[in-house]
Parts: structure tokens; C-alpha cells; sequence
């Protein structure tokens, strides 16, 4: 659909404005913006009266002026702009459990192509791909650390052109490109096939995860998006029990037609992730006002849930509307997110918190392996972290949501992780003791995830379309650098115990809790800074800074930042 041009689905919206107070309420601050209708119950004066206080468009100035930015950004949503648009709690509740059927639940299936494809070489290996491939312990961490490598370098890039063509589009081919690269793995025939299709892999992977998070807040407002990140990463988890499950079957295939049986294993899964990518291109609109189309002709709502959809997140960010779903990023406006030092204790977090994991999960089938369990039983012994993955990850987003916090919430992935690299830095009983080994292993796996609540905290914190974009990348990019240390901390010369590895992990393991208190503490410090020089304005005052004001996202002075 061209832009500038109004979907065929909904007429529209009136111009009607609604009664407002002289001056909004602070719209920047972390509460429900929806609005419950004036006739039923909820529609007492005090009802009345704090919808009108959490809608930041309640000011009939402040409404034109976000009509008039929408208009001159051509957003494909404008058409159903409506500062005086009620609902009622139930029916956002029902809204929501729609779009977490037709958004959040393919976004799911997407994740689940991805882990796929960037998960089962850690099930590969468990096979004989290593011996068959002449390759060393050293060149699998080289493999890996060539994923990374091209995976952050296309982290930024696919942004840029995801804003430009729609995250509907580059998504779909996306998957459909690296699936194919995926499948061609089954003809590895050495160390050069290896790291071309381990870059190749990195190179359209990358800027995947911001890519769904973009397309995500397209639906959700900043407080339902954890949550539905935090079943987005479930999938993960979800993937390794499926694929682990299906890796202790195709390995039943070894030497059927003289083929090995992790050569079937990427030519099996390659396969899952090319339906995933083909069937994306027919189940990602550009937006809630484009779900109608030739093959969906009653589209996913009905015109009043469009508007509501719409609506509800305009007022939880107003910003969303700025630019449209096909605009490029500027250099410009990339300039300005690449210099938001305001967003950097999230990046630095990304850097650390993931580190003191990582070794365990790259390394937990060839650790199995030393310890002297089959290959079959291996690849079902890592079920059952996954299964406490998934129920750690789940019970700390909705520890977050219900407490509205997010730095010390997240700090527990670093506080379970500490003893568990602490009992590893002097475990001595590989071998004598598999199944110790196993059960610290898998309590170190089982932590709780904090990446969901970090993403939503990124994008929360950015406060503007595109900024958001870049600053989903170059999160993203902080976390794959962390990912580049993490395949060094273990090396041959420190095998079979790494002993030596895992004092670095003790280390890191406490760094990465001092960022998650320092992070706290500059956004606390840094709201009371703004706070103080807000309330110092007159109420007109303000009122006008926001119609005037030129600066975006997270630098406004009416902005503050979660934590």
C-alpha cells in the first residue's frame, strides 16, 4: 500500500476533541493510558477525570499538534487518530488476547525458525560433526566466534533496511534467505564450508531480534511488551526441548544413504525454517490498520478495535505516529540515537549480564560428551534446563510488570548465576561425578532470563520510532560483543574443568551486577534532574514546550526514563 493513501478498512475518524484540563498529565510516566467509557460504570466524575488525566492528548492544543505531526509523517494510521475515542477495560482485555493470538503468537513461530537454524550446531556436535569436518575445539569456537562477528555487523544494517521496507517485508525474506544457507550445511565438507556458512548465517540472522521487536510495538504499549517478549524468548527454550527432542530422532538417520546423521539434522530443521519464512510473507501486516488484504478479506478487527489498537498505543507513546512504517531511518536521526548517552547503561548491560552463562550453554553438550554420556542421551539430558528456563524467564517478566521495576528485577539473573560460576571455578568431578556435573550445569541454565525485560527497557527508554530502531540494534550489538568474550573465556589449554575460565566468569559475574545498580542509579538521578527543571515552568509553559519543543525521544524534557 502506497503511503499517503488510507487502507480501505476504516472511515475516517471524527475531529471531535475532547473536554480537557489546562494541562495534561504528565504522559511520560509509566501508567494505563486507556480510557473507559463515559456511560458505564466506570464513568463517575473521578472516573471521568483520571481518563482525561492519562490521556497526553486531553489538551485540545497538545491533540491538534500530534494531528498535524502524524499528517506531516504520513503515518498510515493517522486516519483513525481520536483524542476522544472510550473503552472499557474488558474490551481492551479481549483486544489484547486477539492480538496475542495473531501477533504475538506467530512472532513466537518466527523466533522458534531462528533458533532453529542458530541453535543445532550446539546438537550437531554432539554427533560426529567435528571428527567428520577435521575440526578442533578451537576451530568450533572460531566457527562460533564468526557467527557473532557477522551477526553484530549486520545487527545495525538490517534495521536501517527493515525502517525502510517494513519489518512486514525484510522479516519474511529474512528467514527464507537464511534457511537456505541453513539446509546447504548438509554438504559441509571441511573447515572453509563451515566458517563461510557460520558468516552467512551471522550476516542474515542479525538484526532479526529488533527487526520482531519493531514489528511487536507496532501493537503493544511499553507495559504489555515485556511480557510479550518474555513468551518470545519462551520460544527459545521452547525450541531447544523440541529441537533437542527431534535431534534424539534424526540421529536415529545416521549412515541412512551414507549420510551422517547431523548432515540430516540441517537438512530436517533447514526445512521447518523454509515453511516459517514462506508462510511470514501471508501473516505479517505492515500494521492494525492493514490487515486486510486479498487472501484475509475480513481482516483481524473489526473498525472500532482498529481504532482502539490505534489509539492505545498512540497515548501510551505518542511518539509511534512520527514516522510511517516505510520511512528510512536519516542520517540524521541516526546520528542522534548513535549519540543518546542516555541509553548506554542499558548497552553496557547487554555487554555483561549474559557472559557468565554463555560457556556453560555453548559448551553444555561437549561438557555431557567428557562426562561420558551417549549422544542421544545427551541431547535429552539438556531438556530439563530448558524447561526451568522457560518457568525462571516467565516468573521474572511478571515479576517485573507487577512491580513496575526493572533494574533490580533483572539484577536476579546475575545473583543466580554467581554461585553456580563459583561451585564451577573449583568442580573437580567431570568425570567421577557426571551427574553432579550435569545438575550444576543445568542450575546455571536454569536462570532466569532478563533479556525480554532489557528489550522493552531499551525500547521504553528511546522514546521515538527511530530511535528505537538503532537503539535495538546497538543493544543487540552490545549483547553479540558479549557474546564474542563469552566463546574466549574457555579455551583448550583449560580443558576438560576451565578452571581458569571460570575465575574470568566470578569476575564478569560481579561487574555485570554493579552495571545493573548503576544503571538504577543514573535513571533515578537523572529523572529528579528533570523533574526538578519541569516543575520549575509555569503550567502555560509547558504546555508550550511540548507544542515547540524540536528535540525527540528520550531528550525531551517532559520524558522520563524507566527503571
Amino acid at each position: 500500500m502506497s503511503q499517503g493513501t488510507e487502507p480501505p478498512e476504516v472511515a475516517r475518524a471524527t475531529d471531535a476533541k475532547a473536554p480537557a484540563p489546562s494541562i495534561p498529565g504528565d504522559d511520560t510516566k509509566e501508567t494505563s493510558t486507556h480510557a473507559f467509557p463515559l456511560g458505564d460504570a466506570s464513568s463517575s466524575d473521578d472516573g471521568e477525570a483520571f481518563a482525561l488525566e492519562k490521556n497526553p492528548f486531553a489538551d485540545p492544543r497538545v491533540a491538534q499538534h500530534w494531528r498535524e505531526v502524524y499528517e506531516k509523517a504520513s503515518y498510515e494510521c493517522r486516519h483513525v487518530f481520536d483524542p476522544a475515542i472510550t473503552w472499557s477495560e474488558e474490551e481492551e482485555k479481549k483486544l489484547v488476547r486477539k492480538l496475542d493470538w495473531h501477533v504475538c503468537l506467530w512472532a513466537c513461530v518466527m523466533f522458534f525458525g531462528l533458533q532453529v537454524d542458530r541453535g543445532n550446531l550446539v546438537q550437531a556436535v554432539s554427533g560426529t560433526l567435528l571428527k567428520d569436518l577435521g575440526l578442533s575445539t578451537n576451530d568450533y569456537n572460531y566457527g562460533n566466534t564468526v557467527f557473532l562477528v557477522s551477526f553484530l555487523f549486520a545487527e545495525l544494517p538490517s534495521q536501517l533496511v527493515s525502517k525502510k521496507i517494513g519489518p512486514d517485508r525484510w522479516i519474511p525474506i529474512q528467514i527464507v534467505l537464511w534457511s537456505t544457507v541453513a539446509i546447504s550445511q548438509t554438504a559441509l565438507t571441511g573447515r572453509t564450508s563451515f566458517l563461510i556458512t557460520r558468516c552467512l548465517l551471522g550476516l542474515l540472522e542479525g538484526g532479526f531480534i529488533p527487526d520482531i521487536v519493531l514489528w511487536l510495538s507496532y501493537f503493544y504499549t511499553s507495559r504489555e511488551l515485556p511480557v510479550r517478549l518474555s513468551y518470545f524468548w519462551t520460544s527459545l527454550s521452547t525450541t531447544t526441548i523440541i529441537t533437542s527432542l527431534l535431534a534424539f530422532a534424526i540421529f536415529h538417520l545416521d549412515g541412512v544413504h551414507g549420510r551422517a546423521g547431523w548432515r540430516w539434522l540441517f537438512l530436517i530443521e533447514g526445512l521447518i525454517t523454509l515453511s516459517v519464512g514462506i508462510a511470514s510473507f501471508f501473516l505479517m501486516p505492515a500494521s492494525a490498520v492493514q490487515t486486510k488484504t486479498w487472501f484475509r478479506p475480513k481482516g483481524w478487527f473489526t473498525d472500532r478495535e482498529i481504532s482502539i489498537v490505534v489509539n492505545r498505543v498512540l497515548r501510551d507513546d505518542p511518539s509511534k505516529g512520527d514516522m510511517h512504517n516505510r520511512q528510512a531511518i536519516t542520517p540524521k536521526r541516526l546520528w542522534e540515537a548513535l549519540k543518546d548517552y542516555d541509553l548506554w547503561p542499558l548497552y553496557l548491560i547487554g555487554l555483561l549480564a549474559y557472559i557468565p552463562q554463555s560457556p556453560g550453554n555453548t559448551y553444555f553438550t561437549i561438557i555431557l560428551k567428557s562426562a561420558g554420556f551417549s549422544t542421544f542421551n545427551t541431547n535429552l539430558l539438556t531438556i530439563p534446563a530448558s524447561v526451568f528456563h522457560i518457568i525462571n524467564l516467565i516468573l521474572i517478566t511478571r515479576l517485573s510488570e507487577y512491580f513496575n521495576e526493572r533494574s533490580f528485577v533483572s539484577m536476579l539473573q546475575s545473583v543466580w548465576t554467581l554461585p553456580c560460576v563459583f561451585a564451577l571455578k573449583w568442580w573437580s568431578g567431570l568425570i567421577i561425578n557426571r551427574w553432579g556435573t550435569y545438575a550444576l550445569v543445568t542450575v546455571l541454565l536454569s536462570y532466569p532470563y532478563c533479556h525480554a525485560i532489557l528489550v522493552a527497557w531499551t525500547s521504553k527508554n528511546a522514546n521515538n520510532v527511530g530511535a528505537r530502531s538503532v537503539s535495538a540494534a546497538l543493544y543487540n550489538i552490545s549483547v553479540q560483543l558479549g557474546n564474542i568474550i563469552a566463546a574466549y573465556i574457555y579455551r583448550k589449554d583449560d580443558a576438560p574443568y576451565y578452571h581458569r575460565g571460570n575465575k574470568y566468569l566470578i569476575v564478569i559475574n560481579f561487574l555485570a551486577i554493579g552495571t545493573f545498580l548503576f544503571a538504577k542509579a543514573y535513571y533515578v538521578w537523572r529523572n529528579k534532574q528533570r523533574e526538578k527543571q519541569w516543575n520549575a515552568l509555569s503550567k502555560e509553559e509547558q504546555v508550550k514546550y511540548k507544542l515547540e519543543t524540536t528535540l525527540q525521544g528520550s531528550r525531551r524534557l517532559d520524558f522520563r526514563f524507566a527503571h
